[in-house]
């Protein structure tokens, strides 16, 4: 993704404002901004692409294997690696766009932007779910609030409910991306992007800019912090002799917030940033408009990360995926033994089977925990 400022422009990725500097001396030139944003981008989306991937693409595959989710944590997982997917699909169409500028039309650019802007709301939403169905079946487990308003729209009949409302809001604030995106020409290339009418330029702009912040950072961060300080003080009022399970548990907690933070925390303030900068125009030199825009480009990168480390701080990590994972394993590896014996000996089809059957059969799905 590219920086533009010769046209008037400030352009990065799902983000974008008509800012006027006035006061600049000429034209501010960033050419070098593109340069670094062909090399890091690319470089960055590539490593985020393979490795998210591998790591979503198992999380679906160990669920859809098991075609009916036990828990809410399970359901909200799986969406949230759908929702990761779809993002991490978006990033090819920008790397090449980084490099070469946009050459795929009006479109893909509508519909890229919108599915970016929507997959990556819908995903921290998803993590302020998972934080909230954790600190509910500690209540429920403690017999507490057995009869909230939470702990009755937050219940398997109604997972599909609060699903389909995560969902619902992160298109409704995607929609301004698939309405307005369209492709510009700037320095001899093409540039996808919003642009808005003149009546909401500034102010309609910078609302759904605050209204993206507040439902795609602070408000998952604030039920994080919340329902995970409620756990952990419940999980130091286990016996001593649970100490090891607690220390582990208390960790896993410290880290999920803690790799929130720091992958969404920069990428947020500069927005905020950017968003005063629209209405107040705060930027008046180039100098310091390459600066925040090559911040941009590393913050946002940094916020993307995070579509890799889901799998292993929400799936990888509870007790009842690793079981799941390695019963898929197992039992794809007895299928794949059962079609050697039968190509063998065809006799014993009916009686391997059946066996096969009986042990599956047996098997419990534990659920989700920490």
């Amino acid at each position: 993704m590219d920086t533009y400022e010769e046209d008037d422009y400030y352009y990065h990725e799902n983000i974008s404002f008509n800012i006027s500097y006035d006061e600049y001396p000429a034209l501010c030139e960033k050419a070098d901004i593109r340069s670094f944003a062909a090399l890091f981008l690319t470089t960055m989306y590539t490593v985020c692409l393979v490795v998210g991937l591998a790591g979503n693409a198992l999380v679906v595959t160990v669920y859809a294997y098991h075609k009916r989710l036990k828990t809410m944590t399970d359901a909200f997982l799986t969406h949230l690696a759908v929702a990761d997917l779809l993002l991490l699909f978006t990033l090819p169409f920008w790397a090449a766009d980084a490099v070469v500028g946009w050459e795929l039309g009006e479109a893909v650019c509508k519909f890229v932007s919108a599915c970016y802007t929507v997959n990556f709301t819908c995903c921290m939403m998803l993590l302020a779910c998972i934080s909230l169905d954790r600190y509910l079946a500690l209540a429920r487990a403690r017999g507490r609030d057995q009869r909230g308003w939470l702990q009755r729209v937050f219940c398997r009949r109604h997972c599909w409910k609060v699903c389909l409302a995560v969902w619902a809001t992160a298109f409704t604030l995607g929609l301004p991306d698939l309405i307005f995106s369209e492709v510009s020409w700037a320095s001899n290339r093409g540039i996808c992007l919003a642009i808005y009418p003149p009546s909401m330029a500034r102010g309609g702009k910078a609302a759904l800019e605050i209204a993206e912040v507040l439902l795609g950072f602070l408000l998952p961060l604030l039920v994080m912090v919340i329902c995970y300080w409620s756990v952990g003080r419940a999980l130091k009022g286990l016996p001593v002799e649970s100490r090891g399970k607690k220390s582990k548990a208390l960790s896993v907690l410290l880290i999920v917030v803690g790799v929130f933070v720091v992958t969404q925390l920069p990428f947020n303030v500069l927005k905020v940033y950017r968003v005063m900068d629209s209405v107040y125009a705060l930027v008046t030199h180039c100098g310091t408009s390459k600066v925040l825009d090559k911040a941009a480009q590393v913050t946002e990168s940094l916020a993307l990360t995070h579509c890799c480390l889901n799998p292993l701080l929400y799936a990888f990590a509870g007790s009842s995926f690793r079981q799941h994972m390695t019963r898929v394993a197992k039992r794809f590896g007895e299928k794949r033994r059962n079609m050697g014996r039968r190509r063998e000996n065809p006799a014993e089809e009916d009686r391997i089977e059946m066996s096969f059957n009986s042990r599956s059969a047996s098997q419990a799905t534990n659920t989700f925990s920490i």
